[in-house]
């Protein structure tokens, strides 16, 4: 058994903190069943991020369909800033009540993966960036955690089963075990060309067991026009200036005449590594700096009760409009009831709803679109955005 809760718990909503119950308990005893509203908004970014991806709402729609509810959210991928609503819920409180702790993490943490990923994606400046960080989640959860890589701006993901999930080709080059194994670098490497499907690159790791020149050398001398790339995966302990390490080795494949040889780095990397190194890495693999990033923290208050508006201390009441400007991506938050906003900064120009719907009364609305064309529009609006 592993320590998991399956789709049935989390759909019954057995995944809820216990107040939530009690909550329940008391609103069905008194046969309470007030509407209310709420919504998921973001107040502060964790580490100075200035904007945020969401994801997880697949999920989330999953979660919520079924129930007596409407809802209505921001497409995935969508960017996102604080103070932003990116998802609301009306209906009978006491039908949703116990969902919220359910719907909160399935938000929370794939934005932050998408979020992060998308950072890397953004720092790599065009090039590939693969997402090797499963091996640091609970196996349960990885494809959840690489598909949201995926979506936001990762170029592959390696393990298999997430792979299956986005329908994409898992991506992957050689572990140091096979190296190890086989007691060379070039043996290991021939091993690899002479076996594995000619449709797979050959990508050879080049830091086993000496210096990472000479490796990548006997490596392009052996597979020749066969090999792909070599891939620098050096622990801290033997890294040194890793720039200087790439320069060295870029210099000399190329003066044997290896220029098709591309440059291929892992290991604890982070956006800040991508945006120095991106001068001379062609592709990059990243790992736990994606797959153990900071959760978004996202909070369900409700603005609304009875239709009339309603809100903790520290909280806007009220039903909200989030607009757009279609020019300028400029965004205001607005009373529901006001009309639609124009955009001071493109001369009066009308602004779009961004907030459509997604459930009416239980019911799917919406189109849920593959999680491939989800990322085409990632990377489209990373493109409008900086660091």
């Amino acid at each position: 058994m592993f320590h998991i809760a399956d789709s049935d718990d989390i759909k019954a909503g057995r995944v809820t903190d216990v107040y939530f119950d009690r909550t329940v308990e008391i609103l069905a005893r008194r046969g309470c069943r007030t509407s209310a509203l709420g919504e998921v908004i973001l107040k502060t970014f964790p580490h100075g991020w200035r904007w945020g991806l969401l994801a997880g709402l697949e999920e989330a729609a999953h979660l919520l369909a079924g129930l007596p509810v409407d809802v209505d959210a921001l497409e995935e991928g969508s960017l996102f800033s604080p103070f932003e609503p990116v998802l609301t819920i009306e209906g009978p409180y006491v039908e949703y009540a116990r969902y919220e702790t359910a719907l909160l993490g399935l938000l929370c943490q794939a934005s932050g993966v998408a979020t992060k990923a998308a950072r890397c994606k953004k720092a790599a400046a065009g090039r590939p960036v693969m997402s090797f960080g499963a091996r640091r989640m609970h196996p349960a959860i990885a494809p959840m955690v690489e598909r949201n890589a995926y979506l936001g701006g990762c170029d592959g993901v390696a393990v298999v089963k997430s792979a299956e999930l986005i329908k994409q080709d898992p991506v992957g080059t050689m572990p140091h075990a096979l190296i190890l194994i086989l007691g060379d670098t070039v043996e290991a490497a021939r091993a690899f060309n002479d076996i594995i499907d000619r449709r797979v690159r050959r990508v050879v790791l080049i830091d086993t067991f000496t210096d990472e020149k000479f490796e990548a050398l006997r490596v392009a001398q052996a597979l020749g026009p066969d090999l792909f790339a070599v891939r620098l995966d050096t622990p801290g302990s033997r890294r040194g200036n890793m720039l200087q390490i790439l320069q060295e080795v870029r210099w000399e494949l190329d003066l044997r005449g290896f220029t098709q040889v591309k440059l291929f780095l892992s290991g604890g990397l982070d956006e800040g590594d991508l945006v120095q190194l991106k001068g001379i890495v062609d592709s990059f693999g990243v790992g736990t700096c994606i797959a153990n990033a900071p959760v978004v923290d996202f909070a369900l208050d409700l603005v609304e009760i009875a239709g009339k508006p309603a809100g903790k201390r520290g909280k806007l009441s009220g039903r909200k409009g989030l607009y757009e400007c279609p020019t300028c991506s400029a965004r205001q938050v607005v009373p529901a009831a006001a009309p639609a906003p124009l955009c001071a900064a493109c001369g009066g120009r009308a602004m779009t709803s961004l907030l459509q719907p997604l459930i009416r009364g239980g019911r799917l609305v919406r189109e849920l679109p593959p999680v491939a064309d989800l990322r085409a529009r990632v990377l489209e609006r990373l493109s409008r955005v900086e660091l």
